[in-house]
């Protein structure tokens, strides 16, 4: 039902700190962001590293939705976003188990969620969404849609940089031994049945 943790959204009150800590700081990446102006808030996604995202929150005007959360703090997790390679499935396992959710949204193509409130998810706001990751975070950080894999020579042997289900990219340092291995694997799988090597 869950593919993986896409991002931990953090809500905050001063905007730019926030992001300046988490890119000038700690590297991370910007991505697509957006404002909603009926839920008077704006969000920004954060990539770090291979895989991880954050994603910030910030109130854009009073009646936000994020103004309850803010009440207290100048900022914290307010959500964690799992995603689904299937909306509605996820929707029949919560119904089949008696997990009431709310916020179901269908956007199409584009985007689908739900979520589970904190008082039955042990205290957390899970958002569960049907949606593409690369469509979300920046092009410096995803292979070009039509390439998988990418192969740089190093001084050790090559570093293949691969094109992740998640969403950008996962990499991969293979010294000259193991390149061997691989090229040799993948002959062996190429093979008819029978002909493998014992």
């Amino acid at each position: 039902m869950i593919s993986r943790v896409d991002h931990v959204a953090i809500a905050v009150q001063d905007y730019e700190s926030a992001l300046r800590f988490f890119t000038s700081i700690l590297g991370a990446i910007p991505g697509s962001s957006g404002e909603d102006t009926g839920m008077k808030y704006y969000w920004e996604n954060l990539y770090l590293g291979d895989l991880s995202r954050l994603e910030l929150l910030t109130p854009t005007g009073r009646g936000s939705f994020i103004d309850k959360f803010l009440s207290d703090r100048e900022g914290g997790v307010h959500h964690i976003a799992l995603q689904t390679p299937d909306i509605n499935e996820a929707k029949a396992v919560l119904e089949k188990n008696s997990i009431p959710y709310f916020g179901f949204n269908d956007f199409g193509q584009v985007w689908k969620e739900l979520f589970i409130h904190p008082r039955n998810a042990f205290g957390a706001l899970i958002q569960i969404a049907e949606f593409n990751a690369d469509d979300w975070i920046a092009p410096s950080v995803r292979m070009p849609r039509e390439n998988r894999w990418d192969v740089q020579k190093t001084e050790q042997g090559v570093n293949v940089k691969f094109a992740h289900p998640g969403g950008g990219t996962v990499s991969l340092p293979l010294d000259t031994y193991e390149i061997q291995r691989l090229i040799h694997d993948l002959s062996e799988s190429l093979k008819p049945s029978g002909d493998h090597e014992n």
